[in-house]
């Protein structure tokens, strides 16, 4: 069943959140977005955003006049938001785009949302678990590798791989595996 927005238009099925409307940038009904990633280029390229007040709200989608970066942020003009007030009451919305419309990448770069969900082996073949999450420490990105519990009373646990070539050694999406230089005893 395809999903529609509150204008009528089909929602896009590969949604992404990119970040969320920190607030007001001026008087003039900009926003000021908190983009999730320090390269927002795929925030400023799409024309079509797609608002909601949680990622599990309905969304409705706006089209985006102009944007550019301003002091870590991204400030944008939004149709539709006309004046200081209306851009405020946008505080918190959770701003969303088509995976589709991400900008193409060569072929050593991810995207970290292309990445979730990819099972991650050591060179041995030992199955170390799932990545379920991507975060940053500052240095470098960090695979949140999920291990599955030895027995069934216990809890599932992590692993936190660096997402560097020292460590990562292959990543194909298409077969949807990482191998790394990493023990089970890491």
């Amino acid at each position: 069943m395809t999903r529609s927005s509150q204008s009528g238009v089909a929602v896009p099925a590969d949604l992404v959140t990119v970040g969320y409307i920190s607030g007001a940038y001026g008087i003039q009904g900009w926003v000021r977005v908190k983009p999730y990633s320090a390269d927002a280029d795929a925030l400023l390229g799409a024309k079509t955003w797609w608002l909601s007040k949680s990622e599990v709200a309905e969304v409705r989608d706006v089209e985006m006049m102009h944007a550019k970066h301003h002091s870590g942020d991204v400030v944008a003009q939004l149709m539709g938001v006309a004046g200081r007030d209306a851009a405020e009451a946008l505080k918190g919305t959770v701003v969303q785009i088509s995976r589709s419309r991400f900008p193409a990448l060569s072929d050593d770069e991810f995207y970290w949302v292309d990445l979730i969900g990819l099972a991650v082996a050591n060179e041995q073949g030992e199955s170390l678990g799932v990545v379920a999450d991507m975060m940053d420490n500052g240095a470098h990105p960090i695979l949140r590798v999920a291990v599955p519990a030895a027995e069934a009373d216990k809890p599932a646990t992590e692993m936190l791989i660096p997402f560097v070539d020292q460590f990562v050694k292959s990543v194909s999406l298409s077969e949807k595996k990482i191998v790394v230089d990493w023990g089970l005893d890491y």
